[in-house]
């Protein structure tokens, strides 16, 4: 399959099923709102060097966590039951996509893919209640979180950090326990990592994911924080 050429005045996308083997649909376009959010409405996501241009992926199979699936191993457990570690939303955005910009990452030397030019982006759709932050906290130092977009029943996720052992995890797994208790129907976690894998990550066909993309386009999209919804009961019971 050949890869596209994006303009940034047209506001489309070829179909993600003609992406090549690796994944990559199309090339270009910009990190405008309105993109970003038609990207993820169909199933594709950015994901490139700094200094290259942009890059659009569907890959096949996609890497996903339905939340009635989630996985907490034993070890993980003592975290929730002796609460070693707090938890927030939305309250510092900058904070866990900075984070996340600084993590070091295996075979990777150097700046990240989260450029300055992805902060300035996720950072638009926050404030507009679209991308949301997960905050892991010990002893008032943030020192693990996620963040993501959320469209209708789905939530996609974007990249982690964890700065203490399993604190990543830890937001993760609080996350997508408020995800279930809300009706959310899937996270997407876009490609396959052992990390995820133990929480309950697996791959699907592109196609049976893009017909959940479908369906999730009559959802209701809620733009707000979710600072105020955090619930703290539904992360300390049934740990």
């Amino acid at each position: 399959m050949p890869v596209f050429w994006l303009t940034e005045n047209e506001l489309a996308f070829p179909h993600p099923e003609l992406a090549n083997e690796d994944g990559i649909l199309a090339v270009g376009g910009d990190l405008s709102v309105e993109r970003l959010l038609l990207a993820y409405r169909i199933g594709l996501f950015p994901w490139f060097n700094p200094e290259d241009p942009i890059l659009w992926w569907s890959p096949d199979p996609r890497f996903v966590v339905f939340p009635d699936e989630l996985k907490v191993s034993k070890s993980m457990r003592p975290y929730f039951n002796q609460k070693k570690l707090e938890l927030s939303f939305d309250q510092d955005f900058d904070g866990v996509i900075r984070s996340c910009q600084r993590q070091p990452r295996k075979g990777q030397s150097g700046s990240t893919w989260i450029s300055t030019d992805m902060i300035d982006a996720y950072t638009r759709l926050f404030d507009l209640g679209f991308a949301h932050s997960v905050e892991v906290w010990q002893k008032g130092v943030l020192v693990g979180g996620l963040y993501g977009v959320a469209l209708g029943k789905c939530f996609y996720g974007e990249s982690m950090f964890a700065k203490v052992s399993n604190a990543s995890k830890f937001g993760f797994i609080s996350l997508v326990k408020h995800l279930h208790a809300w009706g959310y129907e899937l996270v997407d976690c876009q490609q396959e990592t052992q990390h995820l894998e133990t929480l309950g990550g697996r791959g699907i066909p592109r196609k049976d994911f893009l017909k959940i993309m479908a369906n999730n386009a009559a959802e209701e999209t809620v733009q707000e924080s979710w600072g105020p919804r955090f619930d703290p009961k539904l992360i300390w019971k049934n740990a």
